[in-house]
């Protein structure tokens, strides 16, 4: 497990690793979710996080699953804030 935790740090220096943005129109936010070694596993984990906001209230939720290295994991477009929270060829999708 460790070997896998450093490999992915090495991904996620180098802007390599995979990340789910998921964006909500109510409240208007976007969230990152990661970092993952492939985009499969980020896939993979993705249904959990969009059961979580869909049952806190959110509503226009749309992902993408990507690579890219987020300065802030939550930013709240409605707020004008930017929120640090701990983390834990795109394939996008919609759902209501």
């Amino acid at each position: 497990m460790k070997m896998k935790e450093n490999l992915i740090n090495i991904f996620q220096l180098f802007g390599l690793a995979w990340w789910i943005e998921i964006v909500t129109q109510h409240p208007r936010c976007t969230y990152y979710f990661g970092p993952f070694l492939s985009a499969k596993e980020a896939t993979a984990a993705k249904a959990g996080y969009l059961e979580d906001l869909q049952n806190e209230g959110a509503q226009g939720i749309s992902f993408n699953i990507k690579r890219c290295k987020p300065e802030n994991l939550t930013i709240a477009d409605d707020l004008g804030e930017r929120i640090d929270r701990n983390p834990q060829s795109n394939l996008s999708g919609q759902i209501s």
